[in-house]
């Protein structure tokens, strides 16, 4: 079995450790802890993982956020899956920092990585695991906020999370997104 684990956020320095490269951050942890490599192909970062009899195309587009339904829709069709083998892994301001949700579709919420794969994929049925970044920021300081980086006193329950994010894709591949939803979703 194959899976494309698509984690969102923008390429550059500028953006790393941020709260909307989030996707990114997770998708670094999972490849870390299943001893696969990143390298730059077509549209995105790809590394390729083995676990537990799946395998694992992860990708971190290079196309920045409002173009990820490009790297997704190509991947998806390069490594034959399906799009209910795809997971992608997005920030979500609707949900506390304390928070992580998975579910099997959606709206986009006003997030443009979603919003540009739902266009590309002409679909709102893909699995997403949205990621709590809270919502703390003064009225018209919405993009500063999302494009800064984590407090300090943040980063806890953010390291906590990412790990607790590598168990649910896991859990996706080898339980189905019902069970995981089931057991996660609290």
């Amino acid at each position: 079995m194959k899976y494309l684990i698509v984690g969102l956020g923008n390429i550059g320095t500028e953006y790393d450790a941020t709260r909307h490269n989030i996707g990114f951050d997770i998708a670094d942890a999972f490849v870390i802890k299943h001893g696969g490599n990143f390298e730059l192909d077509r549209h995105a970062f790809v590394a390729q993982c083995k676990w537990k009899g799946k395998h694992f195309v992860v990708i971190k587009p290079t196309t920045y956020m409002n173009l990820s339904g490009k790297a997704m829709k190509y991947w998806m069709d390069k490594e034959k899956i399906s799009i209910d083998n795809c997971l992608v892994l997005v920030d979500d301001l609707a949900l506390g920092i304390e928070q992580l949700r998975l579910r099997p579709s959606g709206s986009d919420a006003g997030h443009n990585g979603l919003k540009n794969i739902q266009e590309i994929l002409q679909s709102k049925e893909y699995p997403r695991l949205r990621f709590g970044i809270g919502n703390q920021f003064a009225k018209g300081k919405q993009v500063d906020f999302v494009l800064g980086k984590w407090d300090k006193k943040e980063l806890p329950i953010i390291q906590q999370k990412i790990l607790a994010s590598i168990t649910i894709i896991e859990s996706f591949a080898t339980q189905g997104i019902a069970k995981t939803m089931s057991d996660y979703n609290k």
